[in-house]
């Protein structure tokens, strides 16, 4: 009986999907299997295989491609180095032994302006990745929807939306997880994306902290109130905390939290060419736009509002 073919028209694959638990790993798994590829998740135990990815793995089943979503948690040091470095190099060292073939990576687009630990975690497995002799596929996306849609309760609840400097301090192309499952799913046949780091982004032009709430606005019909913190005034709390850290444990992790939210309220998500952001220079994927996801988020609360409201 002939095999049967990926959505491609190409053989499909044994794909092995690691961090399938997190919105990015759930988006993969299930473009994958949709391109008709045998898929198993690897990790926690409620995923396909139980297995402890921060010890050296033993794992028997044979596969052809390795799709790694995993990422830290925090952003803490530690946390960083012990997942973003130690537990992917865990994977890619059993995956050199298990005879897989292509191992696809999601990274963030973050790493090219590396300042912060996980950046540099990060940085170091991907190095690991290219010299490994395996083919790789190292996407490195930018803003995700999720990411982007924290101010939601608070522009519901009537609260302003907080914007750093006069909000057009940072831009980006954001991307839904379906959007970048399935550019994951696509480096396994496309031999373009083969060997190759893939800066990737969302539909559209580059948008900034203002565009989102005149996005917002529209869909509520409402004018959003607006407060601008300054960007100093993060760096200002780093400083304090960073202080206070070298006798406090939890001022060290507040610290480096203020620290990472810092470099997300001054860094854009796009491609830096080492001396600019360059929305142009930005690959851009997909169909679904943030608005979209706006919309649709809003639309579903109004709906929920009525069904609380209703009168029987």
């Amino acid at each position: 009986m002939p095999e049967k073919a990926s959505l491609t028209g190409a053989p499909p694959k044994r794909v092995a999907v690691f961090g399938a638990t997190g919105t990015a790993g759930q988006a993969a798994r299930r473009v994958l299997i949709a391109a008709g590829h045998d898929v198993t998740c690897i990790g926690r135990s409620d995923a396909g295989i139980d297995a402890n990815v921060t010890q050296p793995l033993d794992i028997e089943h044979r596969f052809d491609v390795v799709v790694s979503c995993l990422a830290s948690r925090s952003g803490s040091p530690a946390d960083a180095w012990a997942i973003d470095h130690g537990a992917q190099l865990n994977i890619l060292n059993w995956a050199q032994g298990a005879g897989v073939q292509h191992f696809i990576l999601l990274s963030a687009i973050c790493v090219q302006k590396p300042k912060l630990p996980f950046q540099h975690a990060k940085l170091a497995f991907e190095a690991a990745l290219i010299q490994s002799g395996l083919t790789y596929s190292i996407v490195r996306p930018t803003a995700f929807f999720k990411s982007l849609s924290g101010q939601l309760g608070r522009v519901r609840d009537g609260k302003p939306f907080l914007v750093f400097g006069d909000g057009t301090l940072t831009a980006c192309k954001p991307i839904s997880d379906d959007d970048l499952g399935r550019f994951i799913t696509g480096c396994i046949d496309d031999p373009l994306r083969h060997n190759q780091v893939l800066p990737i982004g969302g539909p559209g032009p580059a948008i900034t902290p203002l565009d989102q709430v005149a996005a917002l606005s529209d869909l509520l019909g409402q004018q959003i109130k607006i407060k601008r913190v300054p960007a100093a005034m993060i760096a200002a709390i780093y400083r304090v905390l960073w202080v206070v850290g070298w006798v406090s444990k939890r001022a060290a992790d507040k610290a480096e939290l203020a620290r990472i939210g810092h470099y997300y309220a001054t860094e854009s998500m796009l491609v830096w060419d080492g001396a600019r952001y360059d929305a142009d220079a930005t690959p851009e994927t997909g169909t679904e736009t943030l608005r979209d996801h706006y919309a649709a988020v809003t639309a579903n609360n109004a709906t929920v509002q009525r069904s609380d409201h209703t009168v029987f």
